[in-house]
């Protein structure tokens, strides 16, 4: 790393607006996807996190110069406390809607995207940059990646039949289809109504899409005779 107190404005500029920047295009594509943190997010993360790191390495050089040791001179002190700092927006990032988790790629994007500010701010240019890209291509290129190759997936099954139907029956039905396991389920009966409502939790081994499974499963209570009111297959993952 260059020595702080040699850079001229011309450098330090060089280095935030390089950490702006980067930290713009890897907010770009989570702006692309409707991501909350997006491009405006992710610049200000890294611009901040350059900032950061260009005034702790100051710091500690000023106070080398001035006391000639440096001995309480460390000049990760206020950068460290980017590590700890990002953890909140991250966290923030991260939304619990019943069993699914959403936000964990965007949260990882912001602890990322200052360690390229920082990157930056120290001076490593190339290193930032290479970061970058791999970040970027991994966002973008493996998207989609999953498709190729076997994998288990969970999903919620929510039937609503009439009550005279017994629980063992839409369990045995479940069962009996290909590439699927029931983790657990529970059953709501409404005796004034006379409708009981079954919830499913099953998990899937398949590759592609789950889509194929899904018109299987209401094929198959379809053909089964059961009196089914209403089948409603949720998409998002547990």
């Amino acid at each position: 790393m260059v020595n702080i107190m040699s850079c001229g404005w011309e450098e330090l500029g060089l280095r935030l607006l390089l950490a702006a920047l980067l930290g713009a295009l890897i907010g770009l594509e989570r702006d692309i996807h409707g991501r909350a943190a997006g491009l405006r997010t992710n610049l200000l993360v890294s611009l901040g996190s350059a900032l950061f790191m260009i005034i702790s390495a100051m710091v500690a050089a000023e106070a080398i110069a001035g006391s000639n040791s440096s001995r309480f001179a460390d000049p990760g002190r206020i950068a460290a406390q980017i590590v700890t700092g990002i953890g909140f927006l991250g966290a923030g990032a991260i939304i619990k809607e019943g069993f699914t988790i959403r936000g964990l790629t965007t949260a990882a994007c912001l602890w990322l995207v200052a360690g390229v500010g920082m990157a930056c701010g120290a001076g490593y240019y190339v290193l930032a940059a290479l970061v970058s890209g791999i970040a970027l291509f991994s966002l973008v290129g493996f998207k989609n990646f999953d498709r190729f190759y076997p994998r288990d997936s969970y999903r919620t099954l929510s039937i609503e039949t009439s009550n005279e139907v017994i629980l063992g029956e839409i369990v045995k039905t479940i069962k009996g289809i290909e590439h699927l396991k029931i983790l657990y389920f529970d059953f709501d009966r409404d005796f004034q109504t006379g409708i009981t409502k079954t919830t499913v939790s099953i998990r899937i081994f398949h590759t592609g899409s789950t889509d194929k499974i899904a018109h299987s499963i209401l094929d198959t209570f379809r053909q089964s005779g059961l009196p089914i009111r209403n089948i409603k297959w949720d998409h998002r993952q547990i």
